[in-house]
């Protein structure tokens, strides 16, 4: 009893400091343990990790802080809608182990521009998928600064700037040391300790709810106060009162949540800090299993994420919905220091009008916190609070950290070594390697701390620019012989360029003093769904212009050929 009292009576803020310190001192020895001394050490880490291991740091390196804080949070906000996030990302990662991963390990390269400036045998095609690896990974990695700052803020009581700094300091220290090696270590405990953090709350929130002790069965379930309502019913009774759609109805066009889903999924399979996970195995066939593992872990958060949403959103409309300002629960008080929760009495009433009406609508929330306040609002123990801030950091900093290898192999292996110096020794390149990562550090640090406007729509831009520039090259590059550098290179351009020009226009609004409407989209797709136009695109240019253009080289055609060859049972060939 006393044990229990004293568990209960340390408070969030320190119970945050002892998760948090735990794991923070767990990644950092992981990383001393761990640290590189080759450059294959640093890039694909001695490309000798089992199947479980790069299951388990696949699925940490996948699940971001938008998958961990971000995705429940949409689909709390937008219901039905958000179920395209679900169903674009699991399905991208489908793609990306069946028809990509083992071809790729098979080809035998560090990197996504490696592949393609070796299959397309050009340092122009090498040069254009630096710049897209760079573009595809900082947009995504200055989310994930950023996320740090909104846990750090909130639950450690700092500044976000100053949270943004802490995270790139420990992010740094493991990805410069340790490399791959490090990483693939680390973030194997980052998925234990993210998975762990999300499912608690859940499984808690279930039954407190439904009664039962499985989300996934709970937010489809009936109300554990015996009145034989569903959740959802009740869920689409709360929110129709206050003006909103119901939950469970859907807004988007048919062509736009498929285009979405296309875009997200294709996007998932070309990007490269997924893609390099599968180069840290020693064999063809441990590529495959990994991708399986990895499909699994991911697979368990992302079922749950919708039962997290509702959960979310009915505890948070029932305490806070037309309740008077001054007896509000001290989360809300809390939140609302760190700006992500606004109130503004338009009446004079003293209540809370939480409203679909923008003009007489109150409460304005963030929805990245739904996933972080969940427990608070649950009223749960200050431990399981305090374990989901070290969920959120431990997702946010996996990306963060995979992200960052890409960026600094990039440079150092595509760029110094391949182009710049073919001349460099191994330790010269290591140099380079963590110097690139200090540089990638400093820059998506930049980006947590003064987040143009846009980086958290860019977040998910980051899938549709991936799908948009890589896919077609990946795809066409394993399946088809006959593509060549021109025909690869110019779709590449095209796909990138028409991704830009539509993001720009249509979500960030620079080319019109206002942004345009919904009604001005394509085919009324948005920029969101727009990378699989992007690359349609590609795909067309690529093949029209590879038509009009040479064949590639004979040894060129023959390294395809054996691609897809499943001859050297599961081992991989060295060129």
């Amino acid at each position: 009893m006393m044990h229990s009292l004293l568990i209960e009576g340390i408070g969030v803020q320190n119970w945050t400091y002892i998760l948090v310190g735990l794991t923070f001192a767990l990644y950092i020895g992981i990383a001393i343990w761990s640290r590189a001394s080759s450059t294959k050490e640093f890039y694909v880490a001695g490309g000798g990790v089992s199947p479980l291991a790069n299951g388990m740091a696949t699925a940490a390196d996948w699940m971001s802080a938008a998958s961990f804080i971000s995705m429940a949070g949409i689909i709390s906000f937008a219901g039905y809608d958000g179920a395209v996030y679900l169903m674009g990302w699991t399905g991208g990662y489908v793609l990306l182990a069946l028809l990509l991963a083992p071809y790729l390990r098979k080809f035998g390269k560090f990197t996504v521009p490696d592949f393609i400036g070796d299959r397309y045998y050009s340092k122009t095609a090498r040069i254009v998928a630096v710049f897209c690896a760079l573009l595809v990974s900082f947009t995504y990695v200055a989310g994930q600064m950023r996320g740090v700052g909104i846990v750090f803020s909130r639950f450690l009581e700092v500044d976000i700037n100053t949270g943004v700094i802490i995270g790139m300091l420990i992010v740094l220290f493991y990805a410069v040391l340790g490399g791959m090696k490090g990483i693939t270590y680390t973030q194997v405990a980052q998925y234990c300790v993210l998975i762990f953090a999300f499912m608690v709350p859940a499984i808690f929130i279930s039954i407190q709810i439904t009664g039962n002790p499985i989300p996934q069965f709970g937010f489809g379930g009936e109300l554990a106060d015996e009145s034989g309502t569903y959740l959802l019913d009740k869920l689409d009774g709360m929110s129709t009162e206050l003006g909103f759609a119901e939950y469970t109805e859907g807004s988007k066009s048919l062509i736009d949540i498929f285009a979405i889903t296309l875009a997200l999924m294709v996007g998932t399979a070309g990007l490269p800090h997924v893609i390099v996970r599968f180069f840290t195995v020693k064999r063809v066939k441990d590529a495959r299993k990994s991708a399986g593992i990895a499909l699994l872990l991911i697979v368990l958060l992302y079922s749950t994420a919708p039962a997290v949403a509702v959960f979310a959103r009915t505890n948070m409309i029932e305490t806070v919905s037309n309740q008077p300002y001054h007896d509000v629960p001290d989360w809300f008080k809390k939140w609302e220091t760190t700006g992500l929760i606004t109130f503004t009495d338009k009446n004079n009433d003293g209540l809370i009008q939480y409203l679909a009406d923008k003009n007489e609508n109150e409460l304005v929330i963030d929805r990245d916190i739904m996933v972080l306040a969940n427990p608070e609002i649950a009223k749960l123990p200050n431990w399981v609070i305090a374990l989901v801030a070290a969920g959120g950091l431990a997702a946010a900093l996996s990306t963060a950290a995979g992200l960052l290898l890409v960026i600094s192999s990039s440079v150092s292996h595509d760029l110094v070594k391949k182009i710049i110096n073919p001349k460099i020794s191994e330790k010269g390149e290591l140099v380079a390697a963590r110097l690139s990562a200090i540089g990638a550090v400093c820059v998506a640090g930049y980006f947590g701390i003064n987040p143009p406007g846009f980086v958290a729509a860019v977040v998910a831009l980051a899938f549709g620019l991936a799908a948009a520039s890589f896919f077609p090259a990946i795809i066409l590059g394993i399946f088809y012989k006959r593509m060549n550098k021109e025909g690869a290179i110019a779709g590449m351009v095209v796909g990138i360029i028409a991704m830009l020009l539509y993001m720009i226009k249509y979500k960030l609004g620079w080319f019109d003093e206002v942004l345009p409407d919904k009604s001005e989209w394509w085919f009324g797709i948005s920029p969101e769904g727009f990378g699989s136009i992007a690359m349609c695109l590609n795909f067309i240019v690529s093949i029209v212009i590879m038509s009009f253009t040479p064949s590639p080289p004979e040894d060129v055609q023959e390294i395809v050929e054996n691609i897809r060859i499943p001859s050297a049972v599961g081992e991989a060939n060295s060129h």
